[in-house]
């Protein structure tokens, strides 16, 4: 952990992990950390300490990502098993697990009140590689899919809304290309290619309009969304239109 005004030394470290750590979440708090990794671990630690208050391990549960619900003690962890769980942050016990998907599930996110998740699979020819809406205040209720990515979808956010905007979804992929969705109808609102990026591993929106997006090839990307032009399609296939968002590289670094 850095502080972000002194410097690069770090000022803690959180050790514990015998494999890669895919997942961190802070509480809404800011006084505990969530870490999920590939040696089948979920650890709770006292960010101020650094001390590792409680531990949970499950066969076969190699976490993905970990996402903190919030205003809530609840935790959300997807894995390489296909579930989800929900985990209780005061018991550290798993009180929900979704259906098993038919792929691995990549990532996670929830909405900034609370009551949905949306997690990403993963794929091959467009078979699996969709994005899924859950209703957290029915745990295992499958609200709607985001189908159309043709490879992996390595992430899956909420985008803050905007002053009169509609709830939206973005995801990334290994097929290089962005997509945002109307979270409710599951209709792809815009998409963009960056040819020769490599797979889109990870997004972070930073308001409803500005967004940054990781790849393989070519570092960070800052992209921004704006109103289309074009007719919006359901298949994913177009970028912008009536309702419909294009999206442009504004800067890579």
């Amino acid at each position: 952990m850095w502080d972000l005004n002194q410097g690069d030394e770090p000022i803690q470290e959180f050790c514990g992990h015998e494999l890669v750590v895919n997942g961190l979440a802070i509480s809404p708090d800011g006084t505990k950390l969530c870490s999920g990794s590939r040696d089948n671990w979920m650890c709770l630690w006292d960010i101020e300490s650094a001390k590792c208050e409680q531990r949970h391990n499950i066969s076969r549960n190699l976490v993905t990502h970990v996402c903190w619900v919030p205003g809530s003690s609840s935790i959300a962890q997807t894995s390489e098993d296909k579930t989800i769980r929900i985990w209780d942050s005061r018991t550290w016990q798993v009180t929900n697990t979704f259906p098993a998907k038919q792929y691995i599930q990549t990532h996670c996110d929830v909405s900034p009140n609370g009551h949905y998740l949306v997690s990403s699979s993963n794929g091959f020819g467009g078979q699996g590689c969709e994005a899924t809406l859950w209703d957290l205040r029915q745990p295992g209720c499958k609200v709607v899919e985001y189908r159309g990515h043709l490879q992996t979808t390595a992430c899956c956010v909420f985008l803050p809304t905007g002053p009169a905007g509609s709830a939206q979804v973005a995801t990334s992929s290994h097929d290089s290309s962005i997509k945002i969705w109307d979270q409710n109808t599951a209709v792809c609102l815009g998409t963009l290619s960056l040819d020769g990026a490599g797979p889109l591993v990870s997004l972070a929106p930073s308001d409803h309009i500005n967004l940054l997006c990781a790849s393989f090839n070519n570092g960070l990307h800052h992209l921004q969304l704006g109103q289309g032009s074009n007719q919006a399609q359901s298949s994913g296939a177009g970028s912008g239109g009536a309702g419909g968002v294009d999206i442009k590289v504004v800067s890579r670094f």
